[in-house]
């Protein structure tokens, strides 16, 4: 049942390097996220599996933690802060066993790869009406409940291989499941830039059509269109996908006083996020110029949601027994994964959705995130055989352009600041922690949408030796 509900509870983080977590293991998030040439712990299967070669032979280990995450997102027009994101609070279990016997050492792995996500709630000053998102003015907005999620899981099977006493070789076959809840206003501005120009996006699919044929006679003007498809659960999204994905790493180590490890995670391969209760409005005036609203019920897939490839290369030197320094370089290729938001709707075939029934729309809004290039470092220092101190810091770049900035998926962040410790309770049992903190980064829109966002974030694994 414990097994069960980390499971379950593991989809769900928030965006820290793009939507990758700024280090996985308590040990790693302390030191910087740095965690390609040394022994993290069980949280190796998340970096590098050939880490986990690193411990003694015949030891067996299983890991509980939690992490947690508190993002700060605001939002802005002409410097006044006017809406605030209520979710400001995330929590993730995780789940782990590792053994090594002889050579080789095998597992098994559960948690959060990472994500994203806002809730503005209801009536928020941004999403009442369309300024500063539309460039139409005050254009009413629905009022309604604005919010999303995206969370992202791994069950993990690692093997690690001692090629000789020195060098290690890794890999992990991993099982992944992606979900998404969303509630969002389109106000008519931009849906008709993307439709009529291809400005921001694409809009096309019969009822596109249909709808198009409405304006200029039973349809004035559409001033905003709804996406609405959430069950408000904390662990798992509405619309659902499915996949796989690999990682492998090696290490090498070069007498006592330097590792050095390297990795690849492979781009994964996961289904279309689906589900059959979403509900899409459209809302504007009609030929009498009275304000009207239509809501179609149907099914709403996600499509080429993807998690992106990562490469790291990394080094830890041992100046003394007493202390470690890490360093590690990582490229997150967001670029193959993140050009665009792509939705395909398609309406029921019930009378209730009147001409809009069994028919298709299909809307495309570019994104165009950059690649990014993580830069992290790490310091350890043994202060007795039972204590570790540790601090660290990670450097990157925002990935998300100008251009294409949205307050549902605000993944500005880029430096953070990290400091734990590590303490052995006794023999076969100790207990590490994390803090670590992002700074504020803002950003402003070509339309002058000024988006702010900082984290203080935290975790705490415990490992018990069997």
């Amino acid at each position: 049942m414990a097994f069960l509900a980390v499971l379950s509870a593991a989809s769900t983080a928030f965006a820290t390097n793009g939507m990758n977590l700024e280090g996985y293991g308590a040990k790693s998030h302390a030191l910087g996220g740095t965690s390609t040439a040394y022994d993290t712990g069980n949280s190796g299967v998340t970096n590098n599996p050939a880490t986990l070669g690193l411990r003694e032979e015949g030891s067996s280990e299983i890991g509980i933690g939690i992490r947690g995450l508190h993002p700060d997102v605001n939002l802005g027009f002409n410097g006044v802060t006017t809406t605030e994101s209520k979710g400001d609070s995330y929590y993730m279990p995780s789940l782990s066993y590792m053994r090594k016997d002889g050579k080789i050492t095998w597992g098994f792995a559960v948690l959060a790869q990472g994500g994203m996500g806002t809730e503005y709630g209801e009536n928020s000053s941004l999403f009442s009406y369309g300024m500063p998102m539309s460039k139409q003015g005050m254009v009413p907005l629905s009022g309604q409940d604005i919010r999303s999620e995206v969370g992202v899981g791994r069950l993990m099977f690692p093997v690690a291989y001692n090629l000789t006493e020195n060098t290690v070789i890794g890999a992990s076959l991993d099982f992944l499941w992606a979900s998404m809840d969303l509630r969002m206003d389109m106000d008519g501005a931009h849906f008709g830039d993307m439709a009529m120009q291809g400005i921001g996006g694409k809009v096309s699919g019969s009822m596109f059509g249909t709808l198009g044929g409405m304006i200029g006679s039973s349809v004035r003007d559409i001033d905003y269109v709804r996406y609405d498809f959430s069950n408000d659960n904390a662990f798992l999204g509405e619309a659902i996908g499915y996949g796989t994905g690999f990682k492998v790493g090696i290490t090498h180590r070069f007498g006592k006083f330097l590792t050095v490890g390297g990795s690849y995670h492979s781009q994964t391969r996961i289904s279309d996020l689906e589900t059959s209760k979403a509900v899409l409005s459209f809302a504007g005036k009609d030929a009498m110029n009275n304000s009207f609203t239509r809501s179609v019920n149907g099914t709403i897939k996600v499509r080429d949601f993807e998690w992106p490839a990562t490469f790291a290369a990394g080094v830890a030197l041992y100046p003394s027994e007493r202390w470690m320094i890490t360093a590690d370089i990582k490229h997150i290729d967001w670029s193959s994964v993140m050009e665009k938001f792509s939705t395909s709707f398609t309406a029921d075939n019930s009378l209730s959705n009147g001409p809009f029934a069994g028919q298709t729309l299909d809307v495309e809004m570019l994104q165009n995130w950059k690649d990014q290039t993580v830069i992290s470092v790490g310091v350890q220092y043994r202060a007795t055989d039972r204590l570790a101190l540790r601090t660290g810091a990670s450097f990157a770049s925002n990935p998300v352009p100008d251009m294409y900035l949205n307050p549902m998926f605000p993944a500005i962040t880029e430096n953070h600041y990290t400091a734990g410790f590590g303490y052995r309770l006794s023999d076969r049992s100790s207990v590490s922690a994390a803090l670590a903190w992002a700074p504020e980064v803002s950003e402003t829109s070509d339309e002058g949408l000024e988006i702010g966002h900082s984290q203080l974030n935290w975790s705490l694994n415990y490992s018990h030796e069997l």
